[in-house]
C-alpha cells in the first residue's frame, strides 16, 4: 500500500511539473519566431536548438512510420483483452492489469485530442504548407506512454528471464531512439519534447502504481 501511495505521489508531482511546464511554455519569453509569425515560449531556447539541429525530414518520416510500433502494441493488447473476454465470457474476468490499460490508453487519446483542439504553439516548419499543433510532442507521447506500459507487461509475461530482458531492452533502445530522432529531425521545438516527456512520465507513473498489483498477479 505505501508503494502504491508512494507511485500515486510522484505521478502527481509529474502531471503538476507538465501543467507547471505548460504554463511556463504560454508565459515565459513568448517572441514571434515559428513560422507565418506564430508566437512560441521560451524561444530564445528553443530557437538556439533548432538553429543547432537543423530540419531533417527524413528523421521526420521515419519517425513516423516508427510510430506504427506502439501503435501496434496498443492494439495487440486491446485484442488481447478482447480475446480474454470472449473466452472467459465477460469484461470482468479479463486481466485486471489489461483493464487498467485500457483506461491508461483512453486517457492518452483524451490527452491528444485535448491539445489538438488547444493549440500551445505550433510546429517550427509548415508541414505541407500548413501549420501544425505542436506541444507536447504527440510522437513523443505515444512512444514513451505505450512502449513503457508494455515493457511492464511483458515483464510480467515473458517467463524465460532471457527473453524477458531481451524484451525489455529493445523497448528502451527503441524509444529513446525515437524520440531522440524527433528532436533532431527539427519538426518539434525542445519544449515540446520536454512536455511530451513529463505528461508521458507522469501518466506512465499514474499507470504504474494503479496496475502494480495486478501485474503482480500474473507472475
Amino acid at each position: 500500500m505505501k508503494k502504491r501511495a508512494r507511485g500515486l505521489c510522484v505521478a502527481a508531482l509529474l502531471l503538476v511539473a507538465f501543467a507547471l511546464w505548460t504554463v511556463l511554455v504560454c508565459a515565459v519569453d513568448v517572441q514571434p519566431i515559428g513560422p507565418n509569425g506564430t508566437a512560441v515560449g521560451f524561444a530564445t531556447l528553443n530557437g538556439a536548438v533548432h538553429r543547432f539541429t537543423g530540419v531533417h525530414m527524413e528523421l521526420y518520416v521515419i519517425t513516423d512510420w516508427l510510430g506504427l510500433v506502439p501503435i501496434a502494441l496498443a492494439l495487440g493488447f486491446a485484442a488481447l483483452g478482447l480475446w480474454q473476454w470472449i473466452r472467459r465470457k465477460s469484461p470482468w474476468r479479463v486481466d485486471r492489469s489489461i483493464l487498467v490499460l485500457g483506461g491508461f490508453y483512453v486517457a492518452v487519446a483524451a490527452a491528444y485530442i485535448f491539445f489538438e483542439m488547444l493549440v500551445i504553439n505550433y510546429r517550427p516548419i509548415l508541414i505541407d504548407g500548413r501549420l501544425e499543433a505542436s506541444y507536447p510532442s504527440s510522437t513523443t507521447a505515444l512512444v514513451l506512454c505505450v512502449m513503457p506500459t508494455a515493457a511492464m507487461q511483458l515483464r510480467a509475461r515473458i517467463r524465460h528471464r532471457f527473453l524477458r530482458r531481451l524484451a525489455v531492452l529493445a523497448i528502451a533502445l527503441f524509444s529513446a531512439f525515437t524520440v531522440g530522432a524527433r528532436l533532431l529531425s527539427g519538426v518539434h521545438w525542445f519544449s515540446d519534447i520536454v512536455g511530451g516527456v513529463l505528461l508521458c512520465a507522469g501518466l506512465v507513473g499514474l499507470y504504474a502504481a494503479l496496475a502494480g498489483k495486478a501485474a503482480d498477479d500474473l507472475k
